[in-house]
């Protein structure tokens, strides 16, 4: 928008004035187009690119009237561009995820395509329609009611229906919380659970569905080979040869799906033309099992079954269910009997079972009013290679049980209750045929709900009603075989239509070759919205798609996937997989729901639905189910570990505040038990003058010490404001995080920008951490080349540090020689790591090389500790409490007790001293400034002058004004020293005497006498420095150092650690360069050294 204006008085140029608008319009014209999103800086969270707020306005949106808003116009548009937005929001059918790119990274500009746009008819209604009313209703629910029974039956049908319509209402519900992008199922997922859900069962139903398209391509061929050609076969099934039929399928479901993927590459039209023609068959099928039911009411249909005792007999080779016939008198073995003896009629040797039992006819379609469903209302569960025998038909048992089996129905699997749930439930897993194109849906909100529900609804009550009727027309044996060979190799179900058979056969291979092609249509839009979510990179050549949009390399890979399926060359092997992934899909869609507009959703539903797909998983199969579960879990932790990082506002993020918050309340109603104690680290660091870390190996240290485990806050600070230097702040903050991704630092950052660095750290170690996710310890570097500094900020910021945390009774380590540390890389051969116990302060000081023995790095050194004995000690009996102590903490460590002798104290300690506060006092000298030494200069003129106002002070005071004379003296001498510190010293000459013009003191005795000695030492010539007399104090604290120094280089300067008792600095400030220059003898000539002062609380115990 245009950002410079003209200012014109209304009474002079009225805004209708033409040539005053046309000169606005040149300058605007002169403006260079604002971009609307500049380029990702910084390290902010990363936002989905939202087509609904867009930065594209002109004059005619916003108008004149505005100008208060209009410097925030790109960030925040008018309600009126908002609303405008978001009615003409239009997905299209590429599946593009994140409100649809319309460029892509490269910056090359895309061409929109308008793909074609469906109501809930057509692109929900139907493809669930097609998909539920598959390749199960027409080839195994009348085997299902068979092996079942009605009752049990039922239960299987409504658990899974059940299971089915939960799940639709939750996938409305998450359909109605939002605009649903192409991606439809996976879409709803992903954006309600997150990106490691959404991927995990996202890619597990993507291979569900490619299954699914394996599957019915399978029952189309078993449809084609076995009812509609049974001569087409390229390997006869022969006797001993069960994989002849299976080679079949194999190679005509080749072909068939390479015919099927041409389809759905020519384009999704086509197949929805398809999809009419097929559902059409379909629905005449069930109309022609439903118009076969009131026909056998009236006269049922003439199809015969003929038993041998009570045994069922494939009558496909021979014609008539008799041993023997008469032809002109003459009785003739027929092509039966042939099938159970050898030789002639009158010297036979035939089968004792054939020979002992009679033959009986029986109809295979008894009829509606026959009384057969009460035979057919319990379970007839049989062993694999076990003949279908009819229950109560008696007949005469032989031993001869083995010859000539393969003329009998035989049971080519072992069945029950568990088996028949896995091979049934994928009959009902067609609900996600609508929402899987809801980039080709012109409203899915309304669609999706309306569509699925309605098609579950519908197919329930076919399931439901077919249980029934097949129960209460067709005979128990005949359902319970499978392939029809008791009648002639007939389709089961197609004995029961009418008018023709055929009208079931025919309808069912349309059925089957329809659900194929919307699996083979759905799965390539799931992969391909998986893959341009980026959430795994290996897959991002699947997002590509041609230029209408339809996504050829997913096509291909679920072609080949989909080949697989095929090659296991069985429905009922292939079946209980689908229910597996199906399943765990199902289960976290009514996992995902929040938030929803769907009216007829209650939390309670969700939750039945979530149980009840469990459920059926273990129920079906527990290793498939276990199986499917690991790989779930692989992928999910795959995107976790390697995946982009999305932020969709997803629910597990939501649940993950709320387990933080519960958490972080209950860790605040009591302080951590001893047991429970670790460091939990605030890590202090220094940045470089390009906002770079400076002690990179602070943070490695922090991870070895860590391990990932427990609280580090990894802060730093700028001088300055935030406005000021907001821009630095975040590099900063980003360079941090990219140290602490390469030093595999698990943890928080954080940058404050403040006044001074040290009033930054003192925020930082008061406030860092949230509720009982607070930092126990201080982890910071020394301050190397303190002495060679211009400045003395750096070690009295770091003497503030320590005083700091001891005040909030906090652990304090701090790292000498930091960038000699090793890294994480790093692998420690040999080596010690040595614990220099002098001082009690909590136990910190054994813990620090336990954690760190847990990493690689350090693995291989040994532990000693070191403690020391005065001259009253009994070190042996010391040895002995210490090593009886770290037996009771388990602690595996050499113990020595050092003995040091209460020396007198050299000169070379002596001189030490001295040096130090000679050094000191030069420092101060130096430190002087310019306008502090003029104000010395002009001390010194104005003593004589002073004089005269101090002699009457001096005086021996009477009685009564005795009292006031203290008083006197301390307005006087604190009147002059803010007269020589005032930055003129010219006003001080032309004073008068009079009282009214001097300056009203407030000063306590204590400042005073503080400035009186900063006065003195400024006033210190460089002969007296040379002639000052060290401190007795630092004498003896110099003496400590230097002892204590030379037993512990002589015992650890080859140790690899050496951790050591950080003493306390002193509490008068005026010695803190002396604490510096004792901490600095007392580490020296040691290579690692970890200085440690403890919180004062016990942090290890012998308890259990």
């Amino acid at each position: 928008m245009p950002t410079n204006f003209t200012v014109v008085p209304v009474e002079d140029t009225p805004i209708s004035n033409a040539d005053y608008d046309g000169e606005i319009m040149k300058e605007e014209d002169k403006e260079e187009p604002h971009t609307a999103a500049g380029p990702y800086l910084g390290d902010e969270t990363p936002r989905e690119t939202s087509s609904l707020i867009s930065t594209d306005h002109d004059d005619s949106i916003y108008g004149k009237n505005m100008a208060l808003y209009e410097d925030e116009m790109d960030s925040t548009p008018m309600v009126s561009s908002l609303l405008n937005k978001l009615a003409n929001y239009t997905n299209i059918t590429q599946g593009v995820i994140e409100h649809e790119k319309a460029e892509s990274e490269d910056g090359i500009q895309r061409v929109t395509i308008n793909g074609p746009q469906m109501g809930t008819f057509i692109g929900v209604f139907l493809p669930c329609m097609q998909n539920i009313l598959g390749v199960i209703l027409f080839l195994r629910l009348t085997w299902i009611v068979g092996s079942a029974g009605i009752m049990e039956a039922l239960a299987i049908v409504f658990m899974c229906c059940s299971c089915t319509m939960l799940t639709a209402i939750s996938m409305s519900a998450i359909a109605t919380n939002g605009v649903v992008p192409a991606g439809g199922s996976y879409y709803m997922i992903s954006r309600a659970l997150g990106p490691e859900f959404g991927g995990a069962v996202g890619l597990c139903f993507y291979l569900g569905t490619t299954f699914a398209g394996s599957m019915y391509i399978l029952g189309t061929m078993e449809i084609f080979l076995t009812y509609i050609m049974p001569n087409a076969a390229v390997f006869k099934a022969e006797t001993g040869e069960p994989n002849g039929m299976q080679n079949n399928m194999r190679i005509y479901g080749t072909c068939c799906l390479a015919i099927m993927a041409l389809v759905v590459f020519v384009g999704v039209k086509y197949v929805n033309k398809l999809a009419l023609v097929f559902l059409s068959c379909v629905m005449l099928s069930i109309m022609a099992i439903y118009a076969g039911v009131i026909q056998s009411a009236i006269k049922p249909p003439d199809s015969q079954v003929c038993l041998l005792g009570n045994r069922t007999l494939q009558n496909s080779k021979f014609d008539k269910c008799l041993k023997t016939e008469v032809i002109n008198n003459v009785t003739t073995p027929t092509k039966l009997w042939a099938l159970f003896c050898e030789g002639d009629l009158g010297n036979a040797t035939c089968n004792e079972y054939f020979t002992q039992n009679n033959l009986t006819v029986i109809q295979a379609v008894p009829g509606l009013l026959s009384r057969v469903i009460s035979d057919n209302m319990w379970a007839h569960y049989g062993h694999d290679k076990t003949i279908v025998e009819k229950e109560g038909k008696s007949s005469e048992q032989t031993s001869d049980n083995t010859s000539d089996i393969s003329y009998y129905v035989l049971n080519d699997i072992t069945t029950f209750f568990t088996l028949l749930v896995g091979i049934y439930f994928p009959s009902v897993t067609g609900i996600m045929a609508g929402s899987n194109r809801s980039g080709d849906l012109r409203d899915p909100q309304r669609s999706i709900p309306t569509g699925t529900i309605m098609a579950i609804a519908t197919t329930s009550f076919i399931y439901i009603s077919c249980v029934v009727l097949f129960g209460a027309c067709i005979d128990g044996v005949v359902l319970r075989d499978k392939y029809g060979e008791s009648v002639k190799g007939t389709l089961v179900v197609a004995t029961l239509a009418w008018p023709s058979s055929w009208v079931i056969v025919i309808g069912s291979f349309f059925s089957c070759c329809g659900a194929g092609l919307q699996s083979l249509t759905g799965a390539p839009r799931i992969l391909q919205a998986i893959a341009r979510d980026g959430i795994m990179p290996f897959l991002q050549v699947f997002g590509h798609s041609r230029s209408n949009g339809e996504p050829t390399w997913a096509l291909l890979l679920t072609a080949a996937i989909c080949e697989i399926g095929i090659l296991i060359g069985s429905l009922d092997n292939v079946a209980p997989i689908l229910s597996m992934f199906f399943l765990m899909c199902y289960l976290f869609v009514n996992l995902a729901c929040a938030r929803p507009r769907f009216k007829f959703y209650h939390w309670s539903l969700s939750f039945l639905g979530m149980s009840l797909s469990l459920s059926l998983m273990f129920v079906s199969s527990w290793y498939y189910a276990l199986v499917v579960i690991l790989i779930s879990g692989c992928i999910y932790k795959y995107i976790e570990y390697r995946g982009a990082e999305k932020e969709w506002g997803d629910g597990i993020r939501g649940l993950s505040l709320n387990a933080a918050q519960y958490a972080l309340i209950k860790l605040e109603e009591a302080p951590p038990h001893t047991k429970n104690w670790r460091p939990q680290l605030l890590v202090l660091l220094k940045l470089d003058s390009d906002l770079g870390v400076k002690h990179p190996r602070l943070l490695s240290f922090n991870s070895q010490l860590k391990a990932g485990k427990g609280l580090t806050i990894v802060c730093s600070v700028l001088e300055g404001t935030y406005m000021a230097r907001e821009a630095e702040a975040k590099l900063s903050e980003k360079n941090i995080k990219a140290a602490m991704a390469m030093e595999k630092t698990k943890g928080f950052c954080h940058v404050v920008v403040s006044s001074n660095q040290r009033d930054g750290f003192s925020h930082l170690i008061q406030s860092a951490g949230l509720g009982g996710m607070k930092h126990n310890a201080v982890l910071m570097a020394w301050p190397a080349n303190w002495k060679q500094a211009e400045s003395s900020l750096s070690w009295k910021n770091f003497i503030e540090t320590v005083r700091e945390t001891t005040a909030v009774h906090q652990a304090l380590l701090v790292a000498k020689n930091i960038d000699t540390f090793p890294t994480n890389q790093d692998r420690l051969a040999e080596g010690t790591i040595d614990v220099w116990w002098i001082v009690h302060d909590g136990g910190l000081l054994m813990l620090l090389p336990f954690l760190l023995r847990q990493h690689k790095v350090w693995r291989r050194c040994k532990m000693r500790i070191f403690t020391v004995a005065q001259m009253d000690d009994n070190s042996i009996q010391m040895k002995k409490d210490l090593q009886m102590f770290l037996y009771h903490l388990r602690l595996d460590a050499k113990v020595e007790v050092v003995e040091m002798n209460a020396g007198d104290i050299s000169a070379f300690t002596y001189e030490k001293t001295l040096v130090m506060e000679q050094r000191s006092q030069m420092l101060k000298q130096m430190q002087l400034s310019k306008t502090e030494r003029e104000r010395e200069i002009q001390s010194i003129s104005d003593e004589s002058r002073n004089s005269i106002r101090r002699k009457p002070c001096r005086e021996k005071p009477t009685q009564s004004n005795k009292s006031q004379v203290p008083t006197i003296i301390l307005d006087e001498e604190a009147q002059l020293i803010h007269d020589r510190n005032t930055k003129s010293h010219a006003t001080l000459n032309d004073k008068a005497t009079p009282t009214s013009d001097r300056v009203h003191m407030t000063w306590t005795k204590e400042k005073l006498i503080s400035e009186r000695n900063r006065l003195r030492e400024a006033n210190m010539t460089v002969r007296d420095i040379f002639n000052i007399k060290p401190d007795q104090t630092n004498v003896r604290r110099m003496h400590t150092a230097v002892k204590l120094n030379e037993v512990v280089v002589n015992k650890s300067q080859g140790a690899q650690l050496v951790l050591l008792n950080m003493p306390g600095p002193p509490k008068n400030k005026g010695g803190d360069e002396n604490y510096m220059e004792f901490l600095e003898v007392l580490t020296e000539g040691l290579d690692r050294v970890l200085l440690v002062r403890g919180s004062g609380r016990e942090v290890i115990t012998i308890y259990s």
